[in-house]
């Protein structure tokens, strides 16, 4: 039985270059059905990676500081407490921490976040321990997430605050994190720094900053565009005292008179899990089918059967960017709850009974996809060679052999790791632990390497796949 999938269940498809040459696409299915429309959800929709895009060697970041300096014994005494409430309640059991018998510099982590370090903003039991253990003894790792919503920096500074160990951007990978490589664009894919886009998901208009702060300048969210033409929703009404304090003006008015001087977008970005559904995939929709990307038009090749698709998405319209697949996640509910896969499914169910079953074209990104654990990983060498005294020269450093990825949910977090074939020839090693979306007792969709308790359980589970003795190593 699998009770929970992402709503991306087939083959992962890995280059940018189908996506911008339109070939054809893979298929790929869903088991839920999450809106009147949504029963062929996804079964034969096509979406493509970031694969050029992301391949593109990573800026340092303006604001890096000294990894090494970072890692002065924060964790100096052997033993920990940890916080397990959202009130930050100190519980009295303690976490005793190992001594390395070996090199720790052949081998790595990759961390998921939620229900695996946290659940709701809470610390997990064990995952201040297990992060202090590898602080302590400068074993590299990452946080390689499928959330999102806030700039890494506002996210590293949380969490090092939650966990009490000292965290940085550069071994911080969020699920839009690689969006900042389309700003300049790159070989193959259009520079967006100065075009206009549309950002949608998150609180607020957050999204809409962290944007900005990766140097898009031109970034309207769909409460921008209700707000100025409320009759664009029938159901405005709903929302307008949530957009109202977030509101900016349009670049341009929607003219359809005078195309020239009227709202066009170039591309649309799901940065995070959307919150009003309903009128992010009316705009979404109406900018698939329109002109060009000019916002109130409607495309006359839309529906021509002498054109590929059928005409749709073959007249100039703005490409479509999901920064995760996840169809559920883990929450403070019992129960996983829908994600950012859902309203891509709705989108998708919606897009499909508009169309009469059409290709949806766009790309999508995060785990499990190929290019987001390539990102990954690029990321990781880098920070490990900072982390081990190299600087920049990875070159210099003894290649890295084996990551650990640690996660809760089979689709995502173990099916990528599974499926990874590391152009540097490192192993991942997937990890189940049963504090999240994985429910106990029930076999996964994909197979890990084993399936422990928790983030701490699976740490020492790992150094002991490295020769570590942790027999000092307790909870």
């Amino acid at each position: 039985m699998r009770p929970y999938t992402s709503a991306l269940s087939k083959g992962l498809p890995r280059s940018l270059d189908q996506l911008l040459s339109q070939t054809s696409a893979q298929q790929h299915s869903t088991t839920s059905t999450l809106c009147s429309h949504s029963r062929r959800a996804l079964s034969s929709a096509s979406h493509r990676t970031l694969n050029d895009t992301l391949s593109r060697t990573m800026a340092p970041s303006a604001r890096r500081s000294s990894i090494i300096a970072s890692y002065a014994p924060m964790a100096a005494t052997h033993v920990r407490q940890y916080s397990a409430s959202p009130k930050s309640t100190t519980h009295a059991r303690q976490y005793s921490v190992a001594t390395p018998t070996r090199d720790a510099s052949s081998f790595a982590f990759a961390f998921d976040i939620d229900g695996v370090l946290l659940r709701s903003s809470a610390p997990l039991p064990g995952a201040a321990a297990a992060l202090t253990y590898l602080h302590k003894h400068n074993i590299p790792f990452i946080l390689l997430t499928n959330g999102g919503g806030k700039h890494e920096s506002e996210r590293v500074a949380e969490l090092s605050k939650k966990l009490g160990v000292p965290l940085s951007e550069e071994n911080f990978v969020q699920s839009h994190t690689p969006f900042k490589q389309l700003v300049e664009g790159t070989e193959t894919a259009e520079a967006l720094k100065d075009k206009t886009i549309l950002v949608t998901g998150g609180d607020g208009d957050k999204c809409r900053k962290v944007a900005e702060m990766y140097g898009f300048k031109n970034v309207v969210t769909p409460g921008d565009i209700l707000m100025h033409y409320p009759d664009i929703w029938p159901f405005n009404q709903i929302f307008s005292d949530y957009y109202k304090s977030t509101t900016r003006p349009l670049p341009r008015p929607v003219d359809i008179q005078n195309l020239q001087n009227s709202l066009k977008f170039d591309a649309i970005f799901v940065f995070n899990d959307p919150r009003d559904w309903a009128l992010d995939n009316q705009i979404i929709l109406d900018l698939l089918l329109s002109k060009q990307g000019y916002l109130g038009t409607y495309s006359e090749k839309n529906g021509d059967s002498t054109l590929p698709n059928n005409g749709w998405q073959q007249d100039g319209q703005p490409k479509l960017y999901f920064s995760n697949p996840d169809l559920f996640w883990a929450t403070s509910y019992h129960l996983p709850r829908l994600g950012q896969g859902g309203f891509q499914a709705c989108l998708q169910g919606v897009w499909e009974a508009t169309t009469g079953g059409a290709e949806l074209k766009r790309t999508i990104i995060g785990k499990p996809h190929y290019e987001t654990y390539k990102y990954g990983e690029r990321v990781l060498n880098k920070y490990r060679a900072q982390l081990l005294g190299f600087g920049d020269q990875e070159e210099a450093i003894t290649p890295l052999k084996r990551v650990f990825m640690i996660g809760d949910n089979p689709e995502s977090d173990i099916r990528g790791a599974n499926q990874f074939n590391s152009p540097r020839g490192t192993e991942w090693t997937s990890v189940l632990i049963k504090t999240g979306v994985y429910r106990a007792g029930t076999v996964p969709a994909y197979t890990p390497k084993v399936i422990v308790d928790d983030v701490f359980a699976a740490v020492k589970w790992s150094l002991e796949q490295e020769g570590f003795d942790t027999s000092t190593m307790e909870m």
